[in-house]
């Protein structure tokens, strides 16, 4: 049995590919390179390494070495560290395969909220802005639900941080892919029925047949 953020790293890893560059948000997205099968995947942080390897091990720690939140993190052979202007030049000009961000909020257009609420200590944008707007796919990490609160909402309370759909959402309930016909269900968590599935989210999912689990 799988813990409900390891559900969605492990999804999420299927989706990442030998070849690719791939940029992780902080919190759920780290833990996603840990699943992640075969070689050959970039990972890229936008404070300027391209190459990022697992955590540091306790006493390995680099100052040098820390992603974009700030956690130690490790170099694999060949990682380049460059400046601010070429990492978010990579992020605006297109050459992200991918980027996994945690989410506030996504909405029933597939729009994502996940920056700073005024007057609380959450995460701020960063380059949330960007990568929403500059990576090719784009695919949200979060919990379904936190506490009573539903995230997947048929309009966002909180500032979109772009006006481009994300690609898919990837939660500990469903695996969600925004269209233009709205937001289609494409698969269940292990043991979680549609219609737990319906009760917790607000927007409208489209729902075509029995959606298959996710083969984590």
């Amino acid at each position: 049995m799988y813990s409900p953020i390891e559900v969605i790293q492990r999804r999420i890893a299927q989706e990442i590919y030998p070849g690719m560059v791939v940029n992780l948000g902080i919190g759920i997205p780290t833990g996603v390179t840990q699943y992640v099968r075969g070689e050959g995947v970039l990972f890229q942080t936008e404070n300027g390494l391209i190459g990022t390897g697992a955590p540091a091990p306790e006493g390995m720690e680099d100052e040098d070495l820390v992603d974009a939140g700030g956690s130690y993190i490790t170099a694999v052979p060949g990682a380049a560290t460059i400046d601010s202007s070429m990492s978010f030049a990579l992020i605006r000009g297109g050459h992200l395969d991918m980027t996994v961000l945690g989410g506030m909020q996504v909405d029933s257009q597939g729009r994502l909220a996940n920056w700073m609420i005024p007057g609380q200590k959450v995460a701020g944008m960063g380059g949330a802005m960007d990568l929403v707007s500059g990576a090719k796919h784009v695919i949200v990490a979060m919990k379904h639900v936190a506490g009573q609160t539903l995230k997947i909402v048929k309009t966002c309370s909180l500032p979109l941080t772009a006006l481009r759909p994300v690609s898919l959402i990837v939660t500990d309930l469903a695996v969600i892919r925004p269209t233009a016909d709205g937001l289609l269900l494409l698969e269940r968590a292990p043991g979680v029925s549609v219609e737990h599935i319906l009760q917790n989210t607000e927007a409208t999912l489209i729902v075509n047949g029995e959606p298959p689990e996710m083969n984590i």
